[in-house]
């Protein structure tokens, strides 16, 4: 009996050092999310402005700097970025334990702090998501990212509740001190890292390239390519409506739901179920299936699931919003893994990180406008009318990629540099 798997991946150094990094990162970050935070609300006593506040400086970079992300990562080797990005984090979550044990926490910290790690974050995952196709096959790209997925899901499902435990015994800042060593541990792992990355080279031989004509070229790449405008507004259309509903969700759950935070909380553990079974799948499902049907498939899957959760009944709501959650997870996960995926699959190594950005800056840029939309309809027409709405724009999410070239496909297809003449987007 082996104890160790032989087969794909598993005997691949590198990339289990990669893996073992973002799953020492991602665990972290659960802890994270939720005692910085709550070292606001409670160690601060802040207002629920300077909270609100807070919420929005965390996001802020990830519009800002998405783009100019995605013109370095392209002019750079991709593993360094990791590591600075990591290291980067850990030195600044650092600072909030040590200020608190000296009495000087305070909420300007917490906001620099919360911006600058934003700004970390957001070349990491630009970076991270260009690295993978350089690291291991194209090939083995669905199973990479399914591997990748699985530390996700399982932090999903595990982190809240221990970052709960956490601050309760250490308090908040202290408990962010965690989340500081899991970015430390992670970038070692990535230090360890051995496969030699080439610099990447000028598109067309020039020394410095304009950044504007850098940002340009990967705009027009993405939104000049069927496939990846499609699937662009696929998951676009999707984030706006679930930012929608997300943003009321508490509210709706506790006020028209009558249900309490710990049997809110109950329900999201139970329902990460799905998107832990979807990360473990995907690679058998791909390969049954097809790239295509597989990303079709899944975007069908959510449509009806969003229905679920303005259609549960207040007497008996948790068996429709588990259900509801359990299909959200799995078939946005199913669908994320495939369609990371076969954009990493198709895109030159030269492009990867400016495709990575723009597709990032296109689907997260729609979600403070579901959000701020959510707000605003559900003090306009009520909680149950916003979620109807949110669950109907959801509904036709799927319809862009049902009606491109990408349901047709069945295996990964090599890297295209351009669309075939007179295809504008």
């Amino acid at each position: 009996m082996r104890a160790w798997p032989t087969g794909g991946l598993w005997r691949h150094a590198d990339f289990l050092k990669l893996w073992s990094a973002e799953t020492i990162s991602v665990f972290g970050s659960q802890v994270g999310q939720l005692a910085i935070p709550l070292a606001a609300v409670i160690t601060l006593d802040s207002t629920p402005f300077e909270v609100a506040a807070l919420t929005t400086i965390l996001f802020l970079p990830f519009i800002l700097f998405t783009l100019p992300a995605g013109v370095w990562v392209d002019r750079m080797r991709r593993r360094p970025i990791l590591i600075a990005g990591d290291l980067g984090r850990f030195a600044l979550l650092a600072t909030v334990p040590i200020a608190f044990a000296f009495d000087a926490l305070t909420i300007w910290q917490l906001y620099v702090v919360g911006f600058l790690y934003g700004i970390c974050t957001v070349f990491f995952d630009v970076a991270y998501q260009s690295y993978l196709p350089a690291l291991v096959g194209r090939g083995q790209l669905i199973e990479g990212n399914s591997k990748l997925e699985i530390s996700r899901a399982a932090s999903q499902m595990a982190g809240p509740g221990l970052g709960g435990i956490l601050v309760q015994l250490l308090t908040a800042p202290y408990a962010v001190l965690v989340d500081a060593i899991s970015f430390l541990g992670s970038g070692l792992f990535l230090v360890a890292i051995r496969k030699p990355e080439p610099l990447p080279e000028p598109e067309d031989g020039a020394a410095k390239p304009s950044m504007l004509r850098d940002t340009r070229d990967g705009l027009r790449y993405v939104l000049g390519n069927r496939y990846l405008r499609s699937i662009a507004a696929c998951t676009g259309i999707s984030n706006f409506a679930t930012s929608m509903m997300l943003a009321v969700f508490l509210v709706y759950a506790v006020r028209t739901l009558d249900l309490s935070p710990a049997v809110i909380g109950i329900v999201f553990s139970i329902s990460s179920v799905g998107s832990l079974a979807a990360a473990l799948a995907a690679a058998r499902i791909s390969s049954r299936f097809g790239v295509g049907r597989t990303t079709v498939g899944s975007a069908l899957v959510f449509a009806p699931a969003l229905l679920l959760i303005p259609a549960a009944p207040p007497k008996s709501p948790i068996p429709f919003l588990v259900a509801a959650f359990v299909l959200v997870g799995f078939s946005s996960v199913l669908y994320n893994i495939t369609q990371v995926s076969f954009r990493q699959a198709i895109t030159p190594e030269r492009m990867q990180g400016r495709m990575n950005s723009v597709m990032r800056f296109i689907v997260w840029g729609v979600m403070p406008v579901g959000s701020l939309l959510g707000g605003a309809f559900a003090t306009a027409i009520g909680l149950r009318e916003t979620m109807w709405i949110g669950a109907v724009i959801g509904s036709f999410a799927f319809l862009p990629v049902l009606l491109s070239p990408v349901r047709t496909l069945r295996e990964m297809p090599e890297p295209v540099s351009a669309e075939p003449a007179g295809d504008v987007a």
